[in-house]
C-alpha cells in the first residue's frame, strides 16, 4: 500500500508533515479485528509470536476505541460526557508529529511525498529522515516510561471511581508504541536508495506517478519505495497567504481540503512555536 505524504512550511522554519486521508487508509483501517476473547485466542493459536503481539495490541486498541465512542455518545451533562470532555483536553496536548508517525502503519510499502516546488528535494528528504530518526528515539523512551507506570496506576482500581489514570497511561503506551513503529517504518522507506523523481507539471494532478518520466528524462522505477512529487499548486497555496511569516488559517484550511489533511493537526504545527 502506498501512503501519500504532504510536506510544507507552516511558520518560519517549522514544517508540517501529514498523511492524506485517502481511501487506502480507510480500507486498511477496516481490517477484521477479534472482538471477543474467544476470537482472539483462536487467532493467536494460529499465528506466530509477532502476529500474537499485533493481535493483542489491535484487540486492546479496538476495546479502547469502543469505550471512547461510548463516552462520545453519552448524554450531555452526564459523568461519561464530562470524562469525554476531559479526554478531548488531554488529546489536544498530543503533538502532531506523533499523530503523523502513527499514521505510517505496517501495511505501508511505499510513500509519495508532495511538497512545494520551490523546496529543495534533498532538504525534503533530510527533514523526513530527521523526523523519523527523532521519533524513533523519543517514542521509544516514552513508550518504556509509560509502560513502567502501568503497574502503579493499576493501584487506583481500588477506588470506587473509574481508573482514569490507568486508561490514560495505557492509551499513551499504545500511542507511543504505534508512533515508534511508524517512525521505524518511515525511516526504512525514505532511507532506501530507490527513488523516483517527478516534474512539478505532472505532479499537480495528484495521480499515481509510478512509471512516469523523471526530471532528467529517464523513466521512474516502478518499484520505488518513495516518490518525490514537487507541486506547483501547493507552492501557490503556501506562498499566497502569510501573516508574520506564518500561514493563515484560511490557507491552511484550503490546503487541508485539497490534500485531505487534518486541519487541527496542521494548526498545531503552526502554533507549536
Amino acid at each position: 500500500m502506498r501512503a501519500r505524504l504532504v510536506v510544507f512550511p507552516v511558520r518560519g522554519r517549522s514544517w508540517c508533515f501529514g498523511r492524506s486521508l485517502d481511501r487506502s487508509c480507510l480500507d486498511s483501517a477496516s481490517s477484521p479485528t477479534p472482538s471477543t476473547l474467544r476470537e482472539l485466542y483462536g487467532k493467536m493459536s494460529a499465528g506466530g509470536n509477532a502476529s500474537k503481539l499485533e493481535l493483542c495490541v489491535d484487540f486492546v486498541s479496538d476495546k479502547m476505541n469502543r469505550a471512547w465512542m461510548g463516552l462520545e455518545n453519552a448524554p450531555e451533562g452526564s459523568f461519561k460526557s464530562k470524562m469525554h470532555g476531559l479526554g478531548l483536553k488531554l488529546l489536544a496536548r498530543v503533538k502532531p508529529s506523533e499523530m503523523f508517525l502513527k499514521s505510517i502503519s505496517k501495511e505501508v510499502s511505499s510513500v509519495e511525498v508532495i511538497y512545494p516546488s520551490s523546496l529543495n528535494t534533498r532538504l525534503v528528504r533530510r527533514r523526513l529522515r530527521h523526523i523519523a530518526k527523532r521519533g524513533s528515539i523519543i517514542h521509544r523512551k516514552y513508550f518504556y516510561g509509560s509502560a513502567s507506570l502501568l503497574p502503579i496506576t493499576t493501584a487506583f482500581s481500588v477506588l470506587p471511581l473509574p481508573n482514569i489514570p490507568f486508561f490514560w497511561v495505557l492509551f499513551r503506551t499504545y500511542s507511543h508504541w504505534r508512533a515508534l513503529q511508524g517512525s521505524e517504518k518511515l525511516l526504512e522507506l525514505v532511507s532506501n536508495s530507490s527513488v523516483a523523481w517527478t516534474s512539478p507539471s505532472t505532479s499537480a494532478s495528484g495521480k499515481d506517478q509510478e512509471g512516469c518520466e523523471s526530471k532528467d528524462g529517464a523513466p521512474n522505477p516502478v518499484g520505488s519505495l518513495w516518490v518525490l512529487l514537487p507541486s506547483e499548486q501547493l507552492e501557490e497555496l503556501t506562498s499566497c497567504g502569510k501573516e508574520q511569516d506564518a500561514l493563515t488559517k484560511s490557507v491552511i484550511t484550503s490546503i487541508c481540503e485539497t490534500y485531505k489533511l487534518n486541519t487541527n493537526d496542521v494548526l498545531k504545527y503552526r502554533d507549536s512555536m
